[in-house]
């Protein structure tokens, strides 16, 4: 008799570094033999890949993860690891909170998980690691096999860590610091993503813009990706403002692949604010960048990052923000309200606000924003835009979803007499295709196919 395949269950908690991370965990576990599944309940191995970047991401996972101490009662052969930036943080503590824990595993280290898996099957006291949350100098150049879950864009990391201390943030003290990988390492994938059909790459990082591989800085490796064949569209995230050059500028202006797109995190419209936090730079010399960019790359769309409540924000500096996010006229925004993360120096300071006052003046950054890219996405209505198929759309089954250049995401019916038989998969994920616009919404555009594909 055929024996079971075994099944493994990720979790994935926080940004775009942890989904992808969770890819290169999923490519592990199929060559272990493993096949993911959906259901945790059906799976031998549940992972938890975390983040510690906010309090609420936290909560969930010791919430779920207590949900999943009966299950191993049930059924003590089952593994339960957690891995991202809890476990680098946490470590032994992780263990402490929750023994049914059989792996902990920072972000560094996820080479070291078929060995932890393999050790963890061995019975109790035989020596097996439970802890790998160490530094790993080798990590730029280590390479994974990689289970990726998009068929049109695909994600690559191209740097890890970050050397900036904002003075809010966790992530150089879970993720290290700053560690480029070789360009030729890059070029290389992204050229293995190219023959296997993706068209859109999003390279990753904590601050791209620093990226130094060698003589290679971060426009040089654009460049290198742009000459690419089948590489028909490049994003990156995320971009420190204080090292947006102005040889970057030019090189998102030039290149032809470069998406007018940018996701720059502004965090408060306040510079007393921006000071606290250490972010390296004043409001005037953010906007000085930002008029830069709309004079170089006319019609890029611009999306940020804002903290509500910082410790000491005044009511003067929320309204500074407000007045930022209307001034600048942001596409679309990624808003929080402050949240206090052990071991950053903002966790030390004082004039902490009251959590009423944090959700209110988050609120009011929200409901700006909402009618401000909703005013955006009005003026689209009645215009053609190239919009790259990424699947079904998740509202209605009866219409594709995709992606303009500038990041909108277009849900669209393929309904036209003289367009392609889309029951032979002429159109779908992957292609390329011209869609007008019918309706704006706050979030997302709908529109029709034109007929037309592209390239």
């Amino acid at each position: 008799m055929k024996a079971m395949q075994k099944k493994a269950y990720i979790k994935t908690f926080g940004c775009q570094m942890n989904v992808h991370d969770s890819e290169k965990m999923a490519g592990v576990l199929r060559q272990e033999g493993y096949e993911l599944t959906t259901k945790h309940k059906d799976a031998d191995v549940i992972i938890m890949n975390t983040c510690s970047v906010r309090e609420k991401a936290e909560q969930k996972f010791f919430s779920d993860l207590g949900r999943f101490k009966n299950m191993k009662n049930d059924n003590p052969h089952k593994r339960i690891a957690v891995t991202g930036c809890i476990a680098q943080q946490m470590g032994q503590e992780v263990i402490k909170r929750a023994p049914h824990v059989d792996m902990v595993i920072g972000p560094a280290n996820y080479h070291m998980l078929a060995r932890m898996l393999r050790e963890a099957s061995k019975p109790a006291g035989e020596g097996a690691l439970k802890i790998a949350v160490g530094d790993n100098p080798d990590l730029a150049s280590s390479e994974l096999p990689m289970a990726r879950t998009e068929g049109a864009r695909a994600w690559i990391s191209i740097m890890y860590g970050c050397n900036n201390f904002c003075t809010y943030c966790i992530v150089p003290y879970t993720r290290g610091r700053e560690k480029s990988r070789p360009s030729a390492s890059i070029i290389k994938e992204a050229k293995v993503l190219a023959s296997q059909g993706y068209r859109e790459l999003t390279l990753l990082g904590q601050n791209v813009n620093s990226y130094n591989g060698g003589r290679t800085d971060f426009p040089d490796l654009l460049e290198a990706l742009d000459a690419i064949d089948g590489i028909e569209r490049i994003r990156f995230v995320t971009s420190h403002p204080r090292d947006l050059s102005h040889k970057l500028i030019s090189a998102i202006s030039g290149l032809d692949s470069v998406c007018e797109h940018l996701h720059l995190p502004l965090q408060s419209g306040s510079s007393r604010v921006l000071g606290a936090m250490n972010r390296k730079y004043n409001y005037a010399e953010y906007k000085d960048k930002i008029d830069m960019l709309r004079l170089a790359v006319p019609g890029i769309a611009l999306t940020t990052d804002i903290i509500a409540g910082f410790p000491g924000e005044s009511d003067e500096d929320h309204e500074l923000s407000l007045r930022a996010l209307e001034e600048i006229g942001y596409d679309g925004i990624f808003a929080f309200r402050y949240s206090e993360r052990p071991g950053t120096k903002a966790a030390l300071m004082e004039g902490g606000l009251p959590e009423g006052v944090r959700l209110a003046r988050l609120k009011e950054i929200l409901d700006l924003q909402e009618d401000i890219t909703l005013k955006k996405n009005i003026s689209l209505e009645g215009k053609v835009l190239e919009v790259l198929v990424e699947g079904m759309s998740a509202s209605d089954s009866a219409m594709l979803s995709g992606r303009t250049r500038t990041n909108k995401i277009v849900n669209f019916y393929l309904d036209r007499p003289d367009g392609p038989d889309v029951s032979n998969g002429e159109i779908g994920t992957g292609s390329m295709v011209k869609i007008l616009i019918k309706q704006a919404h706050k979030h997302s555009l709908t529109g029709q196919y034109s007929g037309e594909t592209c390239g």
